[in-house]
């Protein structure tokens, strides 16, 4: 197996979070599998999350953690993103992230279109996993909500910039999991990480 360049992103706001040892349990299985590997905490980051004033034709200046952002996205070959559901939707944050850092010029392209009409993605040649926890059942997330979230962000997010096939793995029940069940968790991202999946 050849090494890859990974980006793992906690998308969780909190210091601390059961998101964060998912993220950590990925990126520590890659590094020890050989693969060269950066991870961003989300709360370690400092931006304003809103874009204000800001438009295509005048963007707010980027902050240096979200110019890091962007670099890491850039160097990498495979991206994860590990977040949690709340409200049906990211985190405020994470969502302040996505709106300040995936700008026009830098990570797709309104002045060429694909075939679809869309603006052309930027980032293009790399993957994406990513690891979504919720205490919704699963059967409900996909019957009754239609994977929104999972969609939003494998659709709309990643393959929009161009990190596409982005492969989406859900961990339903997580604020009261079940005894072995971190575990269990932490074993099964571990095994992607360490292939780089």
């Amino acid at each position: 197996m050849s090494s890859k360049r990974i980006f793992v992103l906690n998308g969780h706001p909190a210091a601390q979070s059961l998101t964060g040892s998912l993220a950590e349990s990925y990126a520590n299985a890659a590094r020890k599998a050989g693969h060269q590997v950066r991870l961003t905490q989300l709360h370690d980051l400092q931006f304003d999350m809103d874009y204000g004033f800001g438009g295509y034709e005048r963007q707010k200046p980027l902050e240096p953690e979200l110019e890091q952002f962007l670099t890491d996205l850039e160097w990498a070959e495979h991206v994860v993103v590990a977040t949690p559901m709340w409200w049906g939707g990211l985190p405020a944050k994470l969502k302040g992230l996505f709106d300040r850092a995936l700008l026009p010029g830098r990570t797709f392209d309104t002045r060429n279109t694909t075939l679809l009409g869309l603006p052309a993605p930027l980032l293009i040649g790399k993957t994406g996993r990513i690891l979504l926890l919720s205490d919704t059942p699963g059967w409900v997330f996909r019957l009754f909500y239609r994977d929104a979230l999972a969609v939003q962000l494998r659709r709309q997010i990643l393959e929009f910039v161009g990190i596409k096939p982005a492969k989406v793995s859900t961990f339903s029940g997580t604020s009261h999991p079940k005894d072995g069940l971190v575990a269990r968790w932490q074993s099964r991202v571990a095994k992607m990480g360490a292939l780089g999946l």
